[in-house]
């Protein structure tokens, strides 16, 4: 009957024990002071003595003491001696310790050890002596001690492995818990009590100077310091250069260095929180160049640690919400520069474009800085490829050409080190070297957005009908699959920033999802790679073991994926399209169309979750067992299947007409039977594929079945042209089934997701033409520059408001509308939330090599045809290289016709380079800007294995 009492007794005595401030009481009424609020903030044994004197301490270690003993006394009380539960009430005792007390609860479990296990206790107690002793390392002895215990438990009481769990845990707990506070033995010992500055310097051991060739943690030592000593170990040029971590007394470094005339120091701040992605901190804090003697260096470091309550620098914290931390200082060689400048990876001002904006001049970089001196200013465009590299200069001056080519290929190699996130890059060149001085990133950059990914998923000029549909379903599917990985890590993410307009067109978040695949423990460049087939970099091996439990969860979704999706689709998707096939749209009222639209949008949500994970699924597959693109069948896909069908349908038609019209080619059949039976088979050809369109995921944008023109247009041109079946359509192809399963899943997911569309489509279509009718709209296509939440309201709430306004309204949006389809060539990516009136393009694409990415096996030289929409679909051939801004499903049956295809974005997964692979043609995407700058009538060749294009300068005879 005691047990229970036992545990309930344990469990909430030992945490409330450990969460009595006593430490902090002892030394506040001692002394008067609080130790919360000085120091490190920890309420500690060790502050007690560095804060209160001996006094103060003793009674600390008494009061902590007593509560380890105590809790392992009434442990035994309920439970025996030596069981596991003397450690579990340890264990709580700590958890009150550190959550309520903080404090790390070290003195509680050295005597409550001593009373549970007195062999063990001795055991560690002799081992840590001698090795602290031998070893002079307070890290390795304390850490030391924390895997010894265990073992010691373990060897000792082999039998009972409750206890030795319990022990392990109380070891993992500890160890935990030191790496979260900082230690009070790092404060200076000069500033302690003078009676305990002896024994807080015997235990504190060997003080390890933290040099740049050391690993630094950011959150002890500042972001610039950790950061030039990640690029230091990088293998970049850094001058040698010391740390002083906030509490660190600088008496030791200062004794080991020689300053003087021929080798000064220059000491530098390095606040916690300075040079962040959240700020830059740029002029806030103190910079003293030339420390030629000890008592010089002293008085800067100082210096540069006073300049943290600088009231510029107080209130420049203030109104950026920093929080408030502490000031570590930087020490280092001095660059006797003859050269010296800034570089920023990308041009602060534009906030997009390529070029790597450079200011320089001679000698010492401070001037610059500090503003006290004009430099002379460079742009230089960077294209630095597997298969090619070089540098273009804009600007003249008095530095070399060399260096300044140097200094953008440093700064455009930081930003790639940094996940594409640009960089401020203070440099200084002595004659020899070229030096990295800082690097941080450019916070008014961010965040960055990218149209790599957002311009397959949802290319061209996107309506706010289309946006306010298609935004919330993406996001909120992505938001659900980083939650279901990272738990309660995804606090604090907002996944409604994952998308935003710019020029009408979609860009994704890049930063934030870097972030987010680096907290899953995932590169940052994931879902590029996942979607496009872009290379991956190693994920950190820290972050994806505290990710683990997350990415199993992701993985046994993965493996169910198949399963889940015939589940839903036999209870939601297709009774749910049957229904909405048999329906009669044109007799609802509003009310009842509203409620088709709610019913479709419900299932486009579950439908979402597939359309976003199968190809992930299916791209992850294909890395993981090697199976080459031309391997795959991708006949499940819709378009590709609507081309094969359309195909073979076209030689039906070229047996039975061999000559024909090709103006009245419909006509005509429609005039003979075999005609007829021709046309009869077109519509169900029509009927089965007629939902999808030029642009798949854009509702604004009619159906095949709605405006058939371009489809009878390219069917009659196949017929023309035809001569045999695709050359790919009769290799036997050797997938592996365990990828083949989620490519035709992929396929059947796309059908699904089409059709809902097109559905959904349909429903506001009629609902337009209910509004037409009674004068709420003025013209066919009105309701897609409405968003939803407006819809709604004009059908639940009848709001007259809304009404009155409503044609201001869209014609305000009509006008921004065609006013950003004026422009033809966006930017690939936007830096930071204000974006400017595009800018040219860069004028280094003028080379005769453009690079993309590699899409389609083969080599073939023809003629451009630039093809920006398809509004008209022009006379093509074998000797015709279609360049397109993307290539979604419309696309594909004319892609069938030509000989190459070049694409502004995408990669190997997108559905250009899977129909360029079906039809053998070579293929390239990625090649930013491709339209603009390739012409009509150009002669190009083009590598779709190196993902190459080159422009000839010998035009070809038309």
């Amino acid at each position: 009957m005691l047990e229970p009492w036992g545990y309930l007794i344990i469990l909430i005595v030992s945490p409330v024990l450990g969460a009595l401030p006593l430490v902090s009481w002892i030394v506040k009424a001692l002394t008067g002071k609080q130790l919360v609020h000085i120091g490190t903030g920890n309420i500690s044994v060790s502050a007690a003595f560095y804060h209160g004197g001996t006094l103060a301490g003793i009674a600390a270690i008494l009061s902590e003491a007593s509560k380890g003993i105590g809790v392992v006394l009434i442990a035994r009380a309920f439970f025996g001696q030596g069981t596991s539960w003397e450690l579990i009430a340890l264990i709580a005792l700590v958890i009150g310790r550190y959550v309520v007390g903080r404090g790390a609860g070290t003195t509680n479990v050295v005597w409550g050890f001593m009373v549970h296990d007195p062999l063990a206790a001795t055991f560690v107690f002799l081992l840590a002596s001698i090795s602290f002793i031998i070893v002079r390392d307070r890290q390795i002895a304390k850490y030391g001690v924390l895997l010894l215990f265990p073992i010691i438990e373990l060897l000792l009481h082999v039998e009972d492995m409750p206890r030795i769990m319990a022990a392990v845990i109380l070891a993992g707990l500890l160890g935990w818990i030191y790496s979260q506070i900082p230690d009070d033995f790092e404060l200076s010992i000069g500033e302690a009590e003078q009676e305990s500055q002896a024994a807080l310097k015997f235990f504190r051991g060997d003080y390890k100077l933290l040099s740049l060739d050391d690993k630094l943690d950011e959150s002890r030592v500042g972001h610039k310091a950790a950061r030039l000593s990640e690029i230091r170990r990088w293998g970049y040029p850094v001058p040698q250069g010391w740390v002083l971590s906030p509490y660190d007394d600088p008496e030791i470094l200062i004794e080991t260095l020689y300053p003087s005339e021929l080798s000064p120091l220059v000491v530098r701040s390095s606040a916690i929180g300075e040079d962040s992605e959240q700020a830059s901190g740029a002029g806030q804090y103190e910079t003293i160049l030339n420390a030629t003697t000890r008592q010089r260096l002293k008085e800067a470091i100082s210096r540069v640690k006073l300049s943290y309550e600088n009231p510029n620098a107080v209130q420049y914290r203030q109104s950026l919400r920093l929080k408030e931390t502490a000031m570590a200082v930087l020490i280092q060689q001095q660059i006797r520069g003859v050269f010296s400048g800034v570089a920023f990876s990308r041009d602060p001002m534009t906030q997009q474009g390529d070029a790597v904006v450079i200011e320089a001049l001679s000698g010492n970089p401070n001037d610059l800085v500090e503003g006290k001196v004009t430099p002379e200013q460079y742009r230089a465009f960077v294209v630095d490829t597997a298969n090619f590299s070089f540098v273009q200069l804009e600007g003249e001056g008095k530095i070399p050409a060399v260096l300044i080519k140097q200094v953008a290929y440093l700064a455009r190699h930081l930003e790639d080190k940094y996940h594409g996130i640009p960089q401020d890059v203070e440099w200084s060149f002595d004659g020899q070297t070229l030096w990295v001085l800082q690097a941080r990133p450019i916070s008014t950059l961010l965040p960055i957005w990218t149209r790599k990914i957002a311009a397959e998923v949802i290319p061209g000029i996107i309506h706010p009908l289309t946006w306010s549909i298609n935004r919330p379903l993406t996001c909120g599917v992505w938001g659900e699959i980083f939650t279901l990985v990272l738990g309660r890590s995804s606090s604090g993410l907002d996944f409604n920033q994952t998308a935003i307009l710019h020029y009408s067109r979609a860009y994704f978040n890049a930063s934030l999802l870097g972030a987010i695949f680096r907290r899953m423990g995932l590169p940052p460049e994931s879902l590029e790679f996942l979607t496009r087939g872009t290379k991956l970099s190693k994920p950190h091996l820290t972050s994806t073991l505290q990710n683990l439990s997350g990415l199993l969860r992701l993985f046994g979704k993965e493996l169910t994926l198949l399963r889940d999706f015939q589940r839903d689709e036999k209870k939601y998707f297709a009774p749910g399209l049957s229904q909405l096939a048999e329906e009669s749209i044109d007799i609802l009222e509003p009310q009842d169309i509203l409620y088709r639209i709610d019913s479709i949008l419900d299932l486009l949500h579950h439908a979402t979750y597939y359309s976003i994970f199968a190809p992930i699924s299916a791209s992850l597959r294909q890395m993981l067992f090697r199976v080459k693109d031309s391997e795959i069948d991708n006949s499940f896909t819709p378009e590709i299947s609507a081309l094969k069908s359309l195909n073979i349908l076209a030689a039906s038609a070229k047996v039975m007409f061999p000559e024909f019209d090709p103006e009245t080619l419909f006509e005509d059949l429609a005039l003979s039977v075999k005609g007829q039976e021709v046309l009869a088979e077109f519509e169900q050809w029509l009927q089965k594929y007629g939902y999808l369109s030029e642009v798949g995921t854009d509702i604004a944008i009619p159906t095949w079945k709605e405006d058939p023109c371009s489809v009878k247009q390219l069917f009659m041109q196949i017929i023309q042209r035809y001569s045999s079946a695709p050359n790919q359509e009769s290799c036997v192809k050797t997938s592996n089934g365990f990828v083949q399963k989620r490519v035709n899943l992929k396929g059947k997911v796309t059908e699904t997701y089409s059709r809902l569309l097109a559905e959904l489509r349909w429903s506001f279509i009629a609902l337009e033409q209910f509004w037409l009718e009674s004068g709420v709209l003025s013209e066919q296509g009105d309701i897609f520059f409405l968003e939803l939440a407006e819809i709604r309201l004009l059908i639940e709430c009848n709001d007259l408001e809304l009404v009155q306004g409503l044609q201001s309204k869209i014609r305000v949006r009509r006008s921004k509308r065609e006013q950003d389809s004026q422009v033809q060539t966006v930017p690939l990516l936007v830096y930071g939330n204000s974006p400017s009136v595009p800018i040219a393009p860069s004028s280094f694409y003028s080379s005769q090599i453009l690079q993309g990415i590699p899409a389609s096996h083969g080599q073939v030289e023809g003629r451009i045809k630039v093809l920006r929409n398809l509004e008209f679909l022009p006379e093509v051939n074998q000797e015709t290289i279609l360049v397109v801004p993307y290539t979604d499903s419309g696309w594909t049956l004319l892609l069938g016709q030509v000989g190459g295809l070049i694409a502004e974005v995408g990669g190997r997964l997108s559905h250009g380079a899977i129909i360029a692979r079906e039809y053998g043609i070579p293929a390239v995407m990625n090649v930013h800007n491709a339209t603009s700058f390739l012409k009509d009538e150009q002669w190009v060749r083009v590598d779709g294995s190196r993902g190459l294009v080159e422009i000839s300068d010998d035009p070809r005879p038309c």
